[in-house]
């Protein structure tokens, strides 16, 4: 910044600008004055009437021109004066009103290490899986004898076709030779409707057995994953509740940390707030101190009864 001469005593900015305006007003009078100099005039004779066409306007005497040359730049360097000064104290003000509060403690981060890793529940193809190659091999075992006996003797199978079969078989056809010639044709039943009830109460019996220990697997199995699935639930929801806590912990120690940061902002910004204010108090209350080159020029503006 260039050099000022803002002190304790002197002009106060709003006199310095209107000394700077009146200045400015004067020298552009002085030149209005001497910018209409010219060399010559002119007229005419009209009817014994002379008239002017070009006014004439010589320059005043080498003497005046010079004082009015040297009042022009009084005017402006006092006006020059004044205008630096007071840019200079409202650049001093701005600067003050400009500073950063310069608090660089940093803001305290939130800690997002924190995960939930939830176990999936399990399907019945896992607890298949648990169940011994043992078991399995049994499984498949008891499951074909079902299925197969079952597709025999149910509604559509073949034993109960024949069942419903063997009352309505004929005992005697004819078979006919050729035309008008018949003879009869040897039937042969090869089962006993009792028997076939037997087979079919035997098989049947026999289904069951096979039926109960594939229930027994699947049943197995459906528990397998009821159990696991119950287990996974409990670890989960033990997870959560430590997951929760420590999220709680978390939160509540960055919650405190965040607290005090902004009260020690809030502190530091209040304090150098009061710092820049006190600052630009001291600063407004500068003047013009004028220089004594100027004084003259000043005192032909300044009236006594309005010095502040």
């Amino acid at each position: 910044m260039r050099k000022n001469s803002l002190a304790s005593k002197g002009l106060s900015l709003s006199q310095a600008q209107s000394i700077s305006n009146m200045c400015f007003q004067r020298a552009q009078e002085i030149d209005r004055s001497l910018n209409a100099v010219n060399n010559i005039s002119k007229s005419i004779k009209v009817d014994g009437v002379e008239l002017s066409i070009v006014e004439g306007n010589p320059l005043p005497s080498p003497l005046q021109v010079t004082t009015m040359l040297t009042e022009k730049s009084r005017l402006h360097a006092t006006q020059a004066f004044l205008i630096e000064n007071i840019n200079a104290k409202t650049a001093m003000l701005n600067e003050i009103r400009n500073i950063d509060c310069g608090f660089n403690l940093r803001m305290p981060k939130r800690d997002h290490s924190l995960e939930l890793n939830e176990l999936e529940q399990v399907a019945e193809s896992w607890a298949w899986e648990q169940l011994t190659a043992s078991e399995l091999n049994e499984f498949y075992e008891a499951e074909a004898f079902a299925a197969h006996i079952h597709q025999f003797i149910n509604k559509s199978g073949k034993l109960t076709a024949l069942r419903n079969e063997l009352p309505n078989i004929q005992r005697l056809e004819w078979f006919e030779v050729e035309t008008g010639k018949k003879s009869p044709v040897v039937v042969k039943v090869h089962h006993d409707a009792n028997d076939l009830l037997v087979l079919h109460e035997n098989l049947a019996e026999l289904h069951r057995t096979y039926e109960q220990r594939v229930n027994y697997f699947k049943a197995k199995v459906k528990n397998l994953v009821t159990a696991e699935n119950a287990r996974i639930a409990k670890i989960n929801a033990d997870d959560m509740s430590d997951y929760n806590r420590a999220k709680a912990e978390r939160d509540s120690a960055y919650d405190k940390q965040y607290n005090e940061w902004i009260a020690l902002r809030a502190q530091a910004m209040n304090d150098f707030e009061i710092t820049r204010q006190e600052q630009i108090a001291e600063v407004s209350k500068y003047r013009i101190a004028i220089d004594p080159r100027f004084q003259e020029v000043i005192d032909l503006f300044m009236k006594p009864d309005t010095e502040e």
